[in-house]
């Protein structure tokens, strides 16, 4: 299965660049937040694909719900064998809709525990913040969640896609790391991946 993954900006190379079938390879769009809703609306018209998303922390913005599009936010989301976990938002800095502590990361991942062991885990885990310590930084907007390195080490899925650390922010912030058996994609702008 060949995966796009979408986050924090409009990809150019998509969208003001676009051309006929330019989508059409992709079985799956995922967007991990902070894009608009006719950006995500775009994307699900031309490709001949499902499009799941998560909120980003500047989400609260969004006067509708993007169109044709699959909110996975606090879900497991099985699409053709492949069990996808979404958990949207980021570190709480400010009052926010999409903004949490990490007692109340961990509170909205508790919840879905009993859909995580009737799935018997999980494929790929979707979030906009970045894992504490992995991909993210020390300040309170760009922290990672503790939370998110105890789900990657319980459950050890096959990838972890997450937005909200743009690489532009620096030369050394990388696009594709690892932690353990775990591909970590910063999905910023976009990635493609296969599953």
């Amino acid at each position: 299965m060949k995966i796009l993954t979408v986050a924090d900006v409009e990809s150019k190379f998509f969208y003001d660049f676009y051309s006929p079938g330019k989508l059409s390879d992709f079985d799956l769009i995922i967007a991990c937040g902070d894009l608009k809703e006719e950006y995500l609306e775009f994307l699900v018209t031309m490709a001949e694909c499902p499009l799941l998303y998560i909120h980003g922390n500047h989400d609260e913005n969004h006067k509708k719900i993007p169109e044709g599009c699959i909110c996975i936010d606090d879900e497991l989301y099985v699409y053709k064998g492949v069990r996808i976990l979404g958990l949207g938002g980021s570190y709480r800095y400010r009052e926010g809709k999409y903004m949490y502590t990490d007692k109340q990361m961990k509170r909205r991942i508790r919840r879905l525990f009993p859909s995580i062991l009737r799935h018997r885990g999980f494929d790929i885990l979707v979030t906009h913040a970045p894992a504490r310590h992995l991909n993210d930084f020390d300040t309170l907007p760009h922290r990672g969640f503790e939370c998110f390195n105890k789900l990657l080490d319980r459950y050890k899925p096959k990838f972890f896609l997450h937005g909200h650390i743009h690489r532009n922010y620096g030369s050394s912030i990388p696009q594709k790391t690892e932690h353990g058996k775990t591909t970590v994609i910063n999905a910023y702008n976009y990635c493609v991946i296969e599953i």
